[in-house]
């Protein structure tokens, strides 16, 4: 009974948050077939269409945990709390108590293979001081992989309408988790660990029986539908799935397998449009239980069996992304070198060096719109991410930005998008703005 009420809170909660703003993101069916190895994407069906992350969040909530542990600002060891924030979070949870501790290992664990909201809480608690400060890094993050048109407003996924997604940005995501931190992807591969004499186990069923699946991450929440990003390697080639908005667990699962069936096909002709790749970035090879490396084995629960294989070049690189255009109801892909766009913020300093390429942008182009002038960064930044699904994607490298200024002895933020190659695109993007009954102006 305590567990039935528990679901139907979530569900009531998921309900409420949806209701509670207004959201452009549209909760249809959508999915993205990725060939790494070959830098083509070999299907989309709404691949750029917005919708909600939903526990796929939790990807970005870890590839900034394993970031800060290459970085030495976190270590495996360390024991962070369970602040009130993160032990308030609904199942699935640890269900560890406020001020009560665990370790990163623990809370990576329980983020990645049980998708436990309350650990990827404190995660975010711990890395950026509050969990609201550590969403404006995750989307900051987003911008710099080349994701344009994510935006987290928590570090679980839970139901939250601002925080919006595609299938395109979450194959970015995996790829980079795995192209980046390649031991540390490793644990997306466990079925279950054991925490404090528990056996907690995992529920992306669909890996365990799909030969060559070694990852990702599963999620649900009602607004989205049930959403799966999966990593496979056929005949020594990796490929990438995603699939959002699945009317059940095993809908979501049969249809994945069945594209990964079709796609990954070695008779199948060639086709697909090109991406832009990087090559993967060079990191030390950590095996697990070194220093730096991932979960020890024993401590929790020993790695998969089967071994792990490298993989090819990237996705998308920070610089260079393939931006979907719309022309009469039909999708087209066009290959485009723009900047990262991360969203400035004085409070990331993660941020830092992919804001000053967006400064250098902005400089050299000299055409913004403004869509507010408020009395704090928070308000300022909540109407940029209110503005930003109208925007992604069809109007250049034109990158959020909040600046303050001095009015007085009263202290104002401006929010506006910057860099547009003219006027003209400019006027076009603050008419679509207005067109959603947003207001704004152009600048330069």
């Amino acid at each position: 009974m305590v567990r039935l009420l528990r679901v139907l809170s979530f569900f009531l909660v998921s309900c409420l948050a949806v209701a509670a703003g207004r959201t452009d993101a549209q909760a249809g069916y959508a999915h993205f077939i990725y060939d790494v190895s070959a830098g083509k994407i070999l299907a989309s069906e709404n691949g750029d269409v917005l919708n909600h992350p939903a526990s796929l969040t939790k990807m970005m909530t870890l590839y900034l945990t394993f970031e800060a542990i290459k970085s030495g600002r976190m270590t495996w060891d360390e024991q962070i709390v369970m602040t009130p924030n993160a032990a308030s979070k609904i199942p699935f949870k640890l269900g560890l108590k406020p001020g009560e501790t665990l370790s990163v290992r623990e809370a990576v664990l329980a983020t990645g293979i049980r998708s436990a909201n309350d650990s990827a809480a404190a995660l975010g608690d711990r890395l950026g001081g509050s969990e609201e400060r550590f969403a404006t890094m995750m989307t900051a993050k987003a911008r710099a992989l080349g994701m344009s048109k994510t935006v987290f407003r928590n570090a679980s996924g839970l139901p939250d309408p601002a925080q919006i997604t595609t299938a395109r940005d979450m194959a970015i995501l995996a790829l980079s988790l795995i192209r980046d931190y390649p031991s540390e992807y490793q644990l997306f591969s466990m079925r279950s660990f054991v925490f404090r004499g528990r056996t907690i186990r995992g529920h992306n069923n669909l890996m365990y029986r799909y030969p060559g699946m070694d990852g990702i991450k599963t999620g649900f929440v009602n607004a989205s539908g049930y959403n799966l990003a999966s990593a496979v390697v056929v005949n020594g080639k990796r490929y990438i799935g995603v699939v959002m908005g699945g009317k059940s667990a095993r809908k979501r699962d049969d249809q994945m397998a069945a594209l990964l069936d079709q796609y990954t096909n070695p008779m199948r002709p060639a086709g697909g449009a090109l991406v832009a790749t990087a090559e993967p970035q060079k990191r030390p090879g950590v095996q697990p239980g070194g220093q730096a490396g991932a979960p020890a084995a024993g401590q929790v629960l020993s790695y998969a069996e089967q071994p792990r294989r490298q993989i090819s070049p990237g996705m998308a690189s920070s610089s260079q992304r393939t931006v979907a255009a719309t022309a009469g109801g039909r999708t087209q892909s066009r290959t485009g070198v723009e900047p990262p766009v991360p969203l400035p913020s004085a409070r990331v300093a993660d941020a830092s060096s992919a804001a000053s390429q967006v400064d250098a942008a902005s400089n050299a182009a000299g055409w913004s719109i403004q869509v507010a002038a408020a009395g704090s960064r928070r308000a300022a930044t909540a109407m940029l991410e209110r503005a930003l699904p109208v925007l992604a994607g069809g109007f250049g490298p034109a990158a959020p930005s909040v600046e303050g200024y001095k009015d007085g002895a009263r202290e104002y933020f401006r929010a506006r998008f910057v860099g547009f190659a003219s006027r003209e695109v400019a006027a076009s993007a603050c008419a679509s703005l207005q067109a959603k009954s947003m207001t704004c102006f152009v600048v330069r």
